[in-house]
């Protein structure tokens, strides 16, 4: 261990190298191991929870801090880069996209205006319109890369409150939301809390949204939409669809409300946050249909694009609204309307990572076939797990299987009806406790449910099967 400067006690320069090293050594050792490695290990809140204590007076320095890290740390976390996390609908950062991220960390550059990052500036706009492409999107999209899909909702709902406002001769993002009458927003039941979260940021209010909804497990009811509108009587609405709601990976009819809507003055918002990348693959292409008439898309790149936390996107056709909406000017700061572009008055972040970089790395290092083979691959394994489980005597599948999600439960023979929601509710838990797989519950149709998603580009078969046995012997156990 290095011997501290008496003198300085803060970070030096000659830190640095040895710092490399270490990390690059810590990095290797680790990524060797993780495919087989255990999601959370035994120990794990012990061992988060052993740091703490009081600020020291005087630091260990670098070499020191990282080491403790490194030995006490990988104990404490959860390894979800691994294959083994079908949590969240998680994707595992590619080789590209992890070397591109420390990139982004070694340059430390702040993406907020070309003036500020010409390099992260630029990929921005790079990674947007391969985006556009990917998704099949028209001329004229546009967007800004955020953390993730809650701030892409919040991005895209902002520009359609503004839209609203404007359709009733209020500019909303000057003049706020006095005196203007509630603007109605519809949903079916797969609305994400990410959207809800965002509404209620807004003021748009996530109690108010009206329900279009024709049974039990949530999907949508167009007539009901139809009727709805039609009370409206021309006042403008916002209607938000899901691709790939995240219990069992189903779809709002897109291409049939895109129908509906369009003689109607709607902000048409599609969350994709993992399902839109239904649409690069030709077996769920058709999943897909209608987006493109949409007023705007989220989606993430943590999660089936497979870069590292934290990256979303939210794209729409009419970034002059998402220009006023956002505006942020100051004497001082790039003016939105320069020759060179200021995503920091896109968006409700000034201050930005460089999140282009590792989104670029990806898809330049493997192209449109590169995300179609992450995204097949794991519409592979997710069958290869629903035929596993319809041939599992104790278990039961509960859905379809349209995407990459599979839901379902154990149903051990013997076990009443009655009995099976608080037999599937402690298997959850016993899931979370053994610590092999990473692996939520939810409801599908009133019954609780395993929710696994399949989202890395490390996921095996023999990963599926291990999970399968493993969901199979913790089941028998609390049947017994």
């Amino acid at each position: 261990m290095e011997e501290r400067n008496p003198s300085f006690p803060g970070p030096r320069r000659e830190e640095l190298e040895p710092v490399l090293r270490q990390v690059f050594e810590e990095a290797r050792g680790y990524l060797a191991g993780i495919d087989e490695r255990a999601v959370r290990e035994p120990g794990c809140d012990a061992a988060a929870e052993a740091f703490g204590g009081g600020l020291p007076e005087r630091g260990v320095g670098a070499a020191a801090a990282l080491a403790e890290l490194a030995r006490d740390g990988f104990r404490g976390a959860a390894h979800t880069a691994g294959p083994r996390c079908f949590h969240f609908v998680m994707g595992g950062a590619t080789p590209a996209a992890l070397g591109a991220d420390f990139f982004a960390t070694l340059l430390d550059q702040l993406a907020y205006a070309w003036v500020s990052s010409p390099l992260a500036v630029r990929l921005e706009q790079v990674v947007l319109g391969w985006l556009r492409e990917l998704f099949e999107l028209p001329a004229g999209w546009s967007g800004v890369i955020t953390t993730g899909a809650t701030m892409a909702n919040f991005v895209n709902l902002a520009v359609a409150r503004q839209w609203c406002g404007q359709e009733l001769g209020v500019d909303v993002a000057e003049q706020g939301l006095y005196g203007l009458a509630p603007i109605p927003v519809f949903a079916g039941g797969y609305l994400h809390p990410a959207a809800e979260k965002a509404l209620s940021m807004l003021g748009l209010g996530r109690g108010t949204v009206r329900r279009c909804v024709r049974d039990a497990v949530g999907r949508f009811d167009v007539h009901a939409l139809a009727r709805g509108l039609a009370d409206l009587k021309g006042r403008p609405a916002i209607v938000c669809l899901t691709a790939g709601e995240p219990t069992a990976g189903d779809f709002d009819p897109i291409a049939e409300v895109a129908e509906l809507v369009a003689g109607h003055p709607v902000w048409l918002h599609v969350d994709g946050a993992f399902g839109l990348f239904a649409r690069v693959s030709p077996r769920t292409r058709a999943l897909c249909d209608g987006i493109e008439r949409a007023q705007s898309l989220t989606v993430d790149g943590h999660k089936w694009l497979n870069v590292p936390y934290d990256c979303g996107f939210a794209l729409n056709r009419a970034p002059e609204l998402m220009g006023h909406t956002f505006r942020y000017a100051a004497s001082y700061l790039a003016r939105p309307d320069e020759a060179r572009p200021v995503p920091g008055g896109f968006g409700p972040e000034s201050s930005r990572r460089a999140r282009s970089f590792a989104a670029w790395a990806t898809l330049r290092a493997y192209g449109r076939s590169g995300v179609r083979a992450i995204v097949e691959g794991n519409l592979d394994r997710a069958v290869e797990l629903a035929q596993l489980v319809d041939a599992a005597p104790d278990l039961e599948r509960l859905a379809d299987v349209p995407l990459n999600v599979v839901c379902f439960r154990a149903r051990p023979p013997g076990i009443a009806e009655g009995e099976l929601d608080a037999l599937n509710e402690r298997l959850g838990a016993a899931l979370l406790a053994d610590g092999r797989f990473l692996v939520g519950t939810g409801r599908h149709d009133g019954r609780v449910a395993l929710r696994p998603a399949i989202s890395s580009w490390r996921t095996r078969p023999e990963d599926i099967a291990l999970f399968v046995a493993v969901v199979r012997e913790l089941a028998s156990g609390l049947a017994t």
